[in-house]
């Protein structure tokens, strides 16, 4: 099988569990192959995930987890929008600078949905970027310019969850 030189673009989005999860799954997938990636979390940050926790451990990982905690829980909107605006800066360096084979913007959505960044200044970065660098982008209501753009978009739907019958979150299933 031969490598690709041409990138790709790919949003999961959706209600449902798993977004997250399908990124980093594609990330260990490219370091398996020896690829770079690049990470940049764009709302997490308050705790320390397990993927967060394991990526420390890895070579091929440039992970940058910049968000300040779930912004709707935010006392401080003014500094979530100044954070999504430095991981956005730290993602377009990653973008085009074309070090990293794979890049995943994990719940950028919010940052955009919430006006902190624009998705035109997103769309265009993912224009412009070197046609090797596959851009991974995740999280609730991915707009539609933004899927026009995508190659790949996959919406994760709820079936069932446990948190409907008021299950807390699992360490290492959740997070």
């Amino acid at each position: 099988m031969s490598e690709s030189a041409n990138g790709i673009v790919i949003i999961y989005t959706g209600h449902g569990k798993g977004k997250t999860t399908a990124a980093f799954g594609m990330a260990f997938r490219a370091l398996g192959r020896n690829m770079r990636v690049g990470i940049v979390q764009f709302i997490k940050g308050k705790w320390p995930t397990g993927e967060r926790k394991f990526a420390e451990t890895l070579d091929g990982i440039d992970m940058h987890v910049m968000g300040k905690g779930f912004t709707w829980e935010s006392n401080d909107i003014s500094q979530d929008k100044r954070a999504a605006q430095a991981a956005w800066e730290q993602s377009q360096r990653m973008i085009l600078g074309g070090e990293h084979p794979i890049v995943i913007l994990d719940e950028i959505t919010y940052a955009i949905n919430y006006g902190f960044i624009e998705e035109s200044d997103v769309i265009r970065c993912l224009q412009d970027r070197p046609e090797s660098v596959t851009v991974v982008l995740t999280g609730r209501n991915a707009g539609e310019k933004l899927q026009d753009v995508a190659d790949l978009v996959s919406s994760m739907e709820v079936v069932k969850h446990p948190y409907a019958k008021g299950k807390p979150a699992l360490i290492g299933v959740d997070y």
